[in-house]
């Protein structure tokens, strides 16, 4: 069976889930505004989900075709990308100002709900009982996020909207938008299916790389756009937001959604969960240090996930005394090394403190 009309199928899925969020998120926020809701609220359910909806459709789907190694690990795998990528990338094209809400209460609150979803999955299946928990933690932290919003008024300032349409044009946007996304994230489950079988590749490393790349394109052209025109609270807070939407909305509704609950693949519980888990722990130093994320900064960060995808490929190519050489080398040298350049970008921005 040839590999290309697959490599097509994966190619369109991304583009048709592209085209189907941009139409989503541009009608949703539209007819949001046209009920009169503040839009405060819009940016923090709307805007935010419907960067995640390509991840929502593509799960859901991969959840009702009873690929759960896809489902689970295209979310573990969008938010290593978002994290080492999008923001890496964004901090690249400009240093990224950081507010110290995000320090004070998202990236902690991420944190929390990265390392509970961990220890839910760390049985090898997320139940439906778990999903229903991590709904119920969704609408407490809405409600929370509405409440809070409004005592920072930065905050509310910073989401700019300009989507005012008619109704009639706000409702095409909508409903195309959405057949877009469900046609879209039909063809690349498929194309992804086909091409892990034909390359005798497990689900688990196609739901980490390609599928969870092809869906985290929203976030990066949003970030990147973002970044280059100075809106740097929009990049950090469209990560963020994405990242705890994808385990709070995406994994709660595939879990709850699953009968039997999410099988989880032992290797995803002991390598990707623990590296999602680091890889958000580790914005905490870099977010801390001056308030800034620093072009220095976003480049360790791709050159992490760069590793982070050596590995993935070195285990499919290689003899496993080759991964594990590759492994140790990564807990010897590259692990120390990054922890003593957060060390060390925290040490500066302090020292700077004190002179000035």
């Amino acid at each position: 069976m040839p590999l290309l009309p697959s490599a097509l199928e994966i190619i369109v899925g991304i583009l048709l889930l592209f085209g189907g969020g941009e139409l989503f998120v541009g009608g949703s926020v539209a007819i949001s505004l046209l009920l009169g809701i503040p839009q405060i609220v819009i940016g923090l359910t709307v805007v935010s989900l419907g960067t995640s909806a390509p991840e929502l459709f593509v799960s859901l789907l991969a959840t009702f075709q009873d690929n759960d190694g896809i489902a689970v690990t295209n979310i573990v795998g969008s938010n290593i990308f978002n994290v080492l990528v999008v923001l890496g990338l964004s901090a690249l094209v400009m240093p990224l100002q950081v507010k110290s809400r995000l320090v004070r209460r998202d990236v902690p609150l991420l944190l929390a709900v990265s390392m509970a979803v961990w220890g839910m999955a760390s049985a090898g299946r997320l139940t439906w009982q778990a999903g229903l928990a991590l709904l119920t933690a969704l609408v407490i932290n809405v409600v929370w996020e509405a409440r809070t919003a409004s005592e920072d008024p930065d905050e509310a300032d910073a989401i700019e909207l300009d989507e005012r349409s008619s109704t009639p044009v706000a409702l095409a946007k909508l409903a195309i938008g959405l057949v877009l996304l469900v046609l879209g994230s039909q063809v690349l489950v498929k194309g992804a299916v086909a091409a892990a079988a034909i390359l005798d590749i497990p689900q688990n490393v196609v739901g980490l790389t390609i599928v969870a790349a092809g869906t985290s394109m929203p976030e990066l052209v949003t970030s990147l756009v973002a970044a280059y025109r100075g809106k740097a609270d929009l990049a950090i807070g469209n990560v963020v937001g994405s990242n705890l939407l994808n385990q709070l909305v995406i994994l709660g509704l595939c879990a709850t959604f699953s009968g039997e609950g999410l099988a989880v693949d032992a290797t995803v519980i002991s390598r990707d969960f623990p590296i999602m888990v680091a890889t958000t722990l580790a914005c905490l130093p870099i977010f801390w240090s001056g308030g800034v994320i620093k072009r220095s900064e976003g480049l360790v960060l791709v050159l992490l996930y760069l590793l982070y995808l050596g590995e993935q490929v070195l285990q499919e190519i290689s003899t496993g005394m080759v991964v594990d050489q590759f492994r140790l080398v990564v807990l010897v040298v590259i692990v120390p090394l990054v922890l003593v350049f957060l060390v060390w970008q925290v040490l500066s921005w302090r020292r700077q403190r004190h002179l000035i």
